[in-house]
């Protein structure tokens, strides 16, 4: 596909680093100004199977800048209305003070950025090698977030199948950052895949290519999940997060929205890096990142030398709605109501305890605002619903996971380890042995297992009444 037509010229560096986007002055160009939105929607039809033309793309994601921008203005005037007591207070809170003599260091991997050289981690030194934006069309959108937008797409030369994200203004630092780190983790586990870097030559937006995934909607998949299909894929997103964190690497916005799921294949890939950093022990990180519903204790208390134990908090949280059956476990309106709604589950001795371990001392109105809270039974969120996958082993790995503490929480290798969580087993041809564990996969001799069965290698392999050929 010709990006030229796609993107109009902008300037990449006026947009901040973790900040909400602004409106930009556009120019369309041969077709003239779109309409509000209607027409915007009009311009695409987004279950179309044809390929969408460049100029429609760009109209589309321009007049959509400027309409989030009134939506998200218009928002912020009318919260919910069991948030206006929190809205009000929450004009008046102030950021949390650190006292000194309480640092904190990840407990594991703490120094591959120390010992590796400083090309490994010095992102702004990269220097891109762009490939050609024309071996790419675009087919629909299949998504888009507050730096890109994503297009299902396909290579010219050989109908592969890719995604094509589309990135937004933001400084090129923050681009070269994603880049750096998708470059790193190439060919891990579980970890999606960047096939190509290009860009416009006119207006030099850039676009990253990945690998494909038949990704199904987790509010559509989620709901129809077994036990050991949960258990399955929290262990494949684990193997995804120890590997990212053994390099050195911080995801920062784990959630459900940015783990794809091909069932059919049972196949998982943990996507959007551009949160994404580097770990440096001692280092202040910016407390804005991840999505609100998954955002660790650590940030809403503005600590800053937080570390990998983040993106188990966010795994938890995904676990919690996993188990539970909760679309969002913890649902908060805004930042400060995100932490009322965690006190109010794992209790406000418990916090007073972490704040005090780190020498931080909140904001009064935000003290108040939190107010005092004992700690909830997780048996208080089981029903009828969900008693079949929130069993004791289930609910002991999700209290190891939710905890104020980040050092407290486990690390990813540890909790691969946890006896709810399959374990990965080496067949020898010829042995026979017994497992305590079903077959949930097997990919070539390499097999996962969940309950209790004979296995014979080499035989067919049962799974509640389903065959998988051990070939």
């Amino acid at each position: 596909m010709n990006f030229h037509n796609a993107i109009n010229k902008k300037n990449h560096d006026n947009a901040e680093d973790d900040k909400d986007r602004l409106p930009v002055k556009l120019k369309y160009e041969p077709f003239p100004r779109p309409k509000p939105k209607t027409q915007a929607y009009n311009n695409i039809d987004m279950n179309s199977s044809c390929t969408m033309k460049a100029h429609t793309i760009v109209e589309y994601q321009h007049s959509q800048l400027q309409i989030d921008h009134v939506i998200s203005s218009v928002s912020t005037l009318l919260p919910p209305p069991d948030a206006l007591f929190t809205g009000t207070l929450a004009q008046k809170i102030g950021k949390a003070i650190r006292r000194p003599g309480a640092p904190s260091k990840a407990r594991v991997y703490a120094d591959v950025n120390v010992i590796r050289p400083k090309e490994y981690w010095d992102y702004e030194s990269l220097t891109v090698q762009w490939g050609d934006q024309d071996d790419y069309e675009v087919v629909r959108k299949v998504g888009r977030g507050k730096y890109s937008e994503v297009f299902e797409g396909f290579h010219c030369a050989n109908d592969e199948k890719c995604i094509i994200k589309i990135l937004k203004p933001v400084k090129k630092k923050k681009i070269k950052r994603e880049i750096k780190i998708l470059q790193n983790l190439c060919g891990a586990p579980n970890i999606v895949k960047l096939l190509d870097i290009v860009r416009d030559h006119q207006s030099k937006t850039p676009s990253l290519i990945f690998e494909y995934v038949n990704n199904t909607d987790y509010k559509v998949l989620y709901p129809t999940l077994s036990d050991f299909d949960i258990r399955y894929y929290i262990y494949e997103l684990l193997k995804a997060l120890d590997y990212c964190h053994s390099q050195g690497i911080m995801h920062r916005d784990v959630k459900p929205h940015n783990v794809m799921i091909d069932h059919e294949k049972r196949k998982l890939r943990l996507i959007d890096w551009g949160l994404a950093e580097f770990y440096h022990p001692g280092k202040e990180y910016n407390v804005r990142v991840a999505s609100r519903y998954f955002k660790g204790p650590e940030l809403l208390v503005d600590l800053q030398d937080y570390d990998y134990s983040l993106d188990l908090w966010s795994l938890g949280c995904m676990f919690a709605g996993m188990i539970f059956r909760k679309e969002t476990f913890f649902y908060g309106h805004d930042n400060y109501d995100q932490l009322v709604k965690i006190a109010k589950v794992l209790g406000t001795d418990e916090l007073n305890t972490y704040l005090q371990r780190y020498h931080l001392e909140l904001d009064p109105h935000l003290i108040a605002l939190v107010g005092r809270h004992s700690r909830k039974p997780w048996t208080k969120f089981i029903n009828s619903d969900n008693q079949h996958l929130a069993v004791p082993e289930a609910i002991d790995f999700l209290d190891k996971l939710l905890r104020y503490d980040h050092q407290e929480r486990p690390t990813a290798k540890e909790a691969m380890t946890q006896k709810c969580l399959p374990k990965d087993i080496l067949m020898v041809p010829g042995d026979v042995y017994w497992v305590l564990g079903v077959v949930a996969m097997m990919p070539g001799a390499n097999i996962t297992v969940l309950g209790a069965v004979t296995m014979y290698p080499g035989d067919s392999w049962g799974r509640l009444g389903r065959s998988y050929s051990g070939a």
